[in-house]
């Protein structure tokens, strides 16, 4: 069998990575195993610990990946909106005369029944935080799940129409609250009125808000 350059064991490992990153926003930690993430991937479980020490190393990695993500997200907004390239996102009319600033949108694309129905791209916050809670401290995943919190709360005190960190706590505390809610109901009209509420209260409470 040739032998795999290590150029190609990094694109292996990165592609394990990124999947177990999907999958458990989508099914939970706890519902990962090491051969549905190896699979995912399109590899074998033999090969996992030339890549991973263990399966909780594999988590946490994924989790910081996660949450990159998310950060780069917003980061890619702030440029987006900057070059007048996207449009208000918000569900519906409630999304309507709203002003287009970066924490406007980026709380009408958190709180949207898009992000509420494909979890395995969304905010790991939301995700995971029940697992997250779950852990003993000082767990690999714990200790990456609060790293990826700081950084988000950094990211979303940073956007151009910034709050104070006392209110971009405040705010981020009720959006991941909200999103997990909206995901639990099994009513989707209560599920929807969760998301808008926030929505809305979000947006009322930072216009005009003094910076904590």
């Amino acid at each position: 069998m040739p032998r795999v350059s290590r150029a190609e064991a990094e694109r292996h490992r990165q592609e394990v990575i990124d999947h177990t990153a999907r999958l458990i926003r989508e099914k939970g930690s706890e519902q990962v195993s090491v051969p549905r993430a190896m699979a995912a991937a399109g590899l074998t479980h033999g090969g996992f610990y030339r890549h991973f020490s263990s399966k909780d190393d594999l988590v946490a990695q994924a989790l910081t990946a996660a949450f990159a993500e998310r950060r780069e997200a917003m980061d890619a907004l702030v440029d987006e909106l900057a070059d007048g390239r996207t449009d208000h996102q918000a569900d519906g009319p409630a999304g309507e005369g709203e002003p287009c600033t970066p924490r406007a949108e980026f709380l009408a694309r958190y709180l949207s029944t898009l992000h509420r129905d494909h979890p395995g791209q969304g905010c790991a916050a939301a995700a995971l935080a029940a697992d997250a809670a779950r852990a003993e401290p000082g767990a690999p995943l714990r200790t990456a799940f609060t790293a990826g919190l700081r950084d988000l709360v950094d990211g979303f005190q940073q956007l151009p129409d910034p709050a104070g960190r006392e209110a971009a706590l405040a705010d981020l505390s009720t959006m991941v609250g909200a999103l997990m809610l909206a995901r639990a109901s099994d009513d989707p009209g209560l599920s929807a009125e969760l998301l808008a509420a926030a929505r809305h209260r979000l947006t009322a409470t930072g216009e005009g808000a003094p910076p904590a």
